[in-house]
Order: structure tokens, then sequence, then C-alpha cells
């Protein structure tokens, strides 16, 4: 269908032209590419469209019926696609599903997305907040946000940030338990844990050099960060907390970070397209507004 349509403005601009050399000079091609086209528009309607010799050519009178209808095609086309082009930032309008780990989504993410909102009244966002990961063809998700690896190179994908995990506890809880030195220690303790709804098991803690750590026994446990946050927070257990989460607790004197040489290398934060093409104005808004709103964001 492209090819096709490119076959017919180049025709209409060799019949419009003194020469296949000037149509081709006013197009920026060459004067061959014109001749195939014309050649190809001969062949599929069975018709000379152009009268050739050594001196010059001349459009036939068939030649010129096609080249109005052709004509008349072409720009009902650029009419077509120009009337879904956004002809002003706000004239941008559509569906954008969304979807970001709930946590982030509330704390960096909304205030964004709310000012899109109110700043393009024709675009409607879908915010979908869940620490489940889900499948994005399959929700037609348009925008995501993920914490961890990205594996799926169908996507199109963009690192905005990094985030941290902090091992804590209440200093009353501490108090009572002793502060673990390694490990081994940790199983012996207290502690909540962050479920994936998806496996129905537990999250396992991230421990550096690739090691892992997942409660045998949690005395709380919660498929909501922040509701485990508030158990943590309640002295019920130590837990893996993600920074963003942990470190104003911390500074506050809320909770005690242990075993920080146990943390792992900072995870990624991906924000993501599951296809790849042609980018509709709406996405890209949203797309690169979210980027900017974790780029600016604390997650440390």
């Amino acid at each position: 269908m492209q090819n096709r349509l490119e076959m017919l403005r180049i025709y209409c601009a060799a019949a419009e032209a003194s020469s296949f050399k000037e149509a081709a000079t006013r197009l920026g091609i060459s004067p061959q590419a014109v001749t195939r086209a014309v050649t190809e528009a001969e062949k599929l309607l069975g018709e000379v469209l152009f009268h050739r010799n050594t001196r010059h050519v001349r459009v036939t009178r068939a030649g010129e019926v096609f080249a109005d209808q052709a004509r008349a095609l072409v720009q009902q086309l650029d009419d077509l696609l120009r009337a879904n082009e956004p002809q002003d930032e706000l004239d941008v309008s559509g569906l954008v599903r969304m979807t970001a780990p709930k946590s982030m989504g509330e704390r960096f993410l909304m205030p964004t997305l709310l000012r899109l909102a109110e700043q393009y009244p024709r675009v409607t966002i879908d915010v979908r907040l869940s620490d489940t990961i889900i499948d994005p063809i399959a929700e037609q998700i348009d925008i995501g946000v993920r914490i961890g690896f990205m594996r799926d190179s169908r996507f199109v994908v963009r690192q905005a940030s990094s985030v941290g995990f902090r091992l804590v506890a209440t200093p009353k809880l501490l108090a009572r338990t002793g502060v673990p030195v390694d490990i081994a220690a940790l199983a012996g303790l207290p502690a909540t844990g962050f479920m994936d709804r998806s496996t129905g098991r537990l999250w396992p803690w991230q421990l550096a050099d690739g090691q892992q750590f997942t409660p045998s026994d949690p005395r709380f446990q919660s498929d909501d960060a922040e509701v485990e946050l508030r158990a943590v927070l309640a002295g019920i257990g130590f837990a893996q907390i993600v920074s963003y989460l942990a470190q104003p607790y911390i500074r506050s004197g809320k909770l005690v970070a242990v075993l920080d040489e146990l943390a792992p290398d900072p995870w990624p934060v991906y924000v993501y397209r599951p296809q790849r093409g042609p980018v509709p104005a709406r996405i890209r808004l949203v797309f690169d507004a979210v980027v900017a709103a974790l780029e600016a964001a604390d997650l440390q």
C-alpha cells in the first residue's frame, strides 16, 4: 500500500512536469525512480500514459484522466491523515493505558499524571497501580514502569532511575532480638514478607553477590508494600523494604537499617512501551512525562 501510494505521488508529479527530470528534481529523487513509477502505473492499468521520444515526454489523454484520479486519491489520503494529527499540543487526544508499582505510582507519578490530565483534557489516562507484574500485551498496556530487569526485546525501554533495598527493623524490636550479624542470624528472627500475587509465594530478599533469603515463617505478609511497611513500623518483624519507602523512616529514627554490607546493587527502574513502530502523540506525551518524573524523583 505504501509503495503504491508513493508511486501515485511520483506519477502525479510527472504528469504536472515538462519532463521526468524536472519531476525528479522537484521530488528530490532520481529520474530513473520517476520512470519506474510511470512504468509501474502503465502495467497496472494496461494503458500507455505517456508518449515518449528522444526529445520529450507528453502525458496521453488516458494519462491525464488517471492523473486527475490519482491526485484526488492522494489528496483524500493526506487529508485523512492530517485530520488525525494534532494541530497543536492541546489537540492531543485519545486513551493511554499505563501501569506502575503501586507505591511508586502514588508517590512519584500521580502529580505528573494529574497535571497532564488537567493540561490535556482530550487525553484519557487509565492508570493501573499494582505490585503484580502483568502481561502488558494481554492487558493492552501502552506504557509501563518496572523495577528490575527487562528481558523482552520487543519492548522499547528507557532506564529512568534506580532503587536500592534496605533491611530494617524498629529500635524496639532490635532491643529485644539483638542486631543480626550475618545471613544465618536472619533465620531465627521474626520477619514480614512481601507476597508475589502472580505466584502466591513470598518475594525473596535480595542480597549482595546474588544471594537471597526468604523468611520461612513470616509473622505478617501482604501483597501491598505499604501495608507490609506499616507492619514493620509496628515492630512485628524485620523486612527488606525498597529504599524510597524505608529511607524517610531511617532518617527519622523510626527504623534502623541492618546488614548494610549485604545490600544488593541498586535495581534499575525502567519505563517501557510494549510495541515498536509509530508512536501516537498521546503516548509519546505521557511516556516522556513519566520518564522525566522518575528521573527527578529521589528513589534512593
